[in-house]
């Protein structure tokens, strides 16, 4: 109980953070231009930490009767009841209606952690990729390595890729693979930090499912720059974002299979880094079709709320009080 406090207390402090009034105004006057009358409930959950709500999502390789037993006991209930078109039965996740965070794990070199807290709407990009085992997957920008780690709760891809550029990121992903996957399939997990705007050179046609998770404007966290310095810089240097992320998915597109499928999110609300981005490729790629996602979006309406009027290949998951999931966008095209 000591232990549990104490972490509450950790929590709450986290919780305290100031928001920077910079971004707040530089999103208020783009999100309400792009969501109307949606910003304002997406802005009250954004800015208040304590409604913010976090999933389990369970480790198949470290499965424990006793924890589900105990997320049950603690209000959680599985998030995906309904039917959805790819759900497989070894991706289990578990959410609370109320706001709050099951205690994190540890990392303990040489033993498999249970769980992966997460942003539930995270989930979304990995069961939109739909990987079937011994499958050639790459995942561009893998890190910190949540999606990576629920791709390995669907299926066992037959070359499972993970990719990250900053050195820093890419630790960070190795220690999460190394503390959810256990040694015999890990060892046919390659992790690389290549540009991931040259592996399509690198690498062409070599992949069936690709994820591109962008580095994008995260909305969570920018709202909650601690040095306004930086956070000018950030916002200044936004615009630059849609670029990098274009580049990102036109080398995607040429380490892609003819017939392979790819996902590409993002954890923003700006329109320029997202619908915008995925407009142009299609538009300047003739090899490239959208893939409908609307039936997948249907079945997760009740879990989460989705901006309406969105292309059928696309969803954005918009937070609100009660279901503070994303932002999440995501966005499915075939070549």
């Amino acid at each position: 109980f000591f232990f549990l406090r104490k972490l509450e207390n950790k929590t709450e402090g986290k919780l305290q953070r100031q928001i920077c009034q910079v971004v707040l105004n530089h999103f208020e006057k783009q999100y309400t231009k792009e969501l109307g009358d949606a910003w304002t409930g997406v802005r009250d959950v954004l800015t208040q930490p304590l409604c913010w709500q976090y999933a389990v999502l369970l480790n198949k390789f470290s499965w424990s009767l006793e924890l589900q037993n105990t997320l049950c006991l603690k209000g959680y209930h599985p998030l995906f009841q309904e039917t959805l078109p790819y759900l497989p039965r070894s991706l289990k996740c578990y959410i609370s209606r109320t706001p709050g965070r099951f205690p994190a794990q540890k990392h303990q070199p040489g033993k498999l952690k249970d769980y992966y807290l997460l942003n539930a709407a995270s989930l979304l990009p990995v069961l939109a990729l739909e990987v079937k085992d011994g499958e050639e997957v790459l995942d561009v920008c893998a890190a910190p390595g949540g999606k990576s780690v629920a791709i390995l709760q669907c299926a066992y891809p037959g070359q499972f890729h993970c990719n990250e550029y900053d050195d820093l990121r890419s630790r960070r992903l190795k220690q999460t693979l190394e503390s959810f996957i256990p040694s015999p399939l890990i060892n046919s997990v390659t992790v690389s930090k290549l540009d991931g705007r040259q592996i399509g050179d690198l690498h062409p046609e070599l992949y069936d499912k690709i994820l591109v998770d962008a580095p994008c404007s995260n909305d969570r966290s920018w709202l909650f720059s601690s040095d306004v310095h930086q956070a000018t810089l950030r916002l200044m240097q936004r615009k630059e974002l849609s670029s990098l992320q274009l580049q990102l998915l036109r080398s995607a597109v040429k380490a892609l299979r003819p017939g392979g499928s790819l996902v590409y999110s993002t954890c923003t609300l700006s329109k320029a880094e997202n619908s915008d981005v995925i407009n142009l490729i299609l538009n300047s790629c003739s090899n490239i079709l959208p893939v409908d996602i609307s039936d997948m979006g249907k079945a997760v309406s009740q879990e989460f709320t989705l901006l309406s009027g969105t292309q059928q290949h696309e969803l954005l998951v918009l937070p609100e009080k009660g279901k503070a999931w994303g932002p999440m966008y995501v966005a499915k095209l075939k070549k």
